[in-house]
């Protein structure tokens, strides 16, 4: 069912949970991450990439993703996750996503909030806007090996900034960088409770947790606490997906090149994820 993407991850805080949010390359996936959260009773949330969202069959997964957060027995966001460029946010909106992270982070502070208060001027008050404050090492669409990118801090949020930066963007959302990367991390993640606790005490609008993929359930348990209501997953779901058909694919080549039977362990690896990201962030 249709949702705002504030009033789900609200509701949720208020329980004192968080809501997981799965990139979505592909429909097979989307359709196994709904499917998880519709077990659980449970809210969730689809992204989709900037890269994905900017070519023709971007937009058509995107409007596909519309129909079936539609549909579902719960409530499902579809975010644009981590966009620069105002008309590939337009045209996702125009598809089908209701909220869209416009990602000023790698922009000098100033140009940050102007990106973020130039998305709301085109994409108007009805769609939910992410921010993002601070600077996330990595890249979201890959994973890394441990001894690659992806591992070390660009930024960590200054949380002087965060009064200042949300009242002049409006944003809804906000992403914060306290030692979470995109990727794999190299040894045991180091996040910084202190400064997300700082940042938490400044600012009533909830916050984000990208990179959560490797952070240990200990830690990410300790997220909602502090005002985290939404956390982002990429790298575990795409390497479970992967490496269950890695190990499939022989079988189901030898069995009639079984296409159904292998989409169908694509599924299962997609699932059993969500529904365990669902389990640790559900209080």
């Amino acid at each position: 069912m249709r949702t705002r993407l504030d009033h789900l991850v609200t509701a949720a805080l208020q329980q004192g949970s968080a809501v997981p949010a799965f990139t979505c390359y592909d429909f097979t996936t989307a359709l196994a991450v709904v499917g998880a959260a519709e077990d659980a009773g449970r809210g969730v949330i689809l992204l989709v990439a900037p890269k994905t969202a900017g070519t023709s069959n971007g937009l058509r997964l995107i409007a596909a993703l519309r129909g079936l957060a539609d549909a579902a027995s719960v409530p499902v966001v579809v975010q644009l996750d981590h966009a620069t460029d105002l008309k590939v946010m337009a045209d996702a909106v125009a598809a089908g996503a209701d909220s869209v992270l416009a990602d000023g982070s790698s922009l000098p502070y100033e140009d940050n909030i102007a990106l973020v208060r130039e998305a709301r001027s085109v994409l108007g008050a009805g769609v939910v806007l992410e921010a993002e404050l601070g600077g996330l090492a990595g890249d979201e669409d890959r994973a890394f090996g441990a001894d690659e990118a992806g591992v070390a801090v660009a930024g960590l949020t200054d949380s002087a900034q965060v009064e200042d930066f949300v009242a002049r963007t409006g944003a809804e959302l906000l992403a914060v960088a306290v030692g979470n990367v995109h990727g794999k991390y190299k040894g045991e993640p180091q996040l910084r409770w202190d400064v997300l606790q700082d940042i938490a005490v400044r600012t009533h609008i909830p916050l984000v947790l990208h990179g959560a993929s490797g952070i240990p359930v200990g830690e990410l348990v300790k997220a909602a606490a502090m005002n985290v209501g939404k956390v982002n997953f990429n790298t575990e779901l795409r390497t479970g997906v992967l490496s269950a058909l890695q190990e499939q694919l022989p079988a189901h080549r030898a069995d009639g090149e079984n296409l159904q039977g292998l989409l169908g362990r694509w599924n299962t690896s997609a699932r059993e994820f969500a529904t365990s990201a669902l389990g640790m962030l559900t209080r």
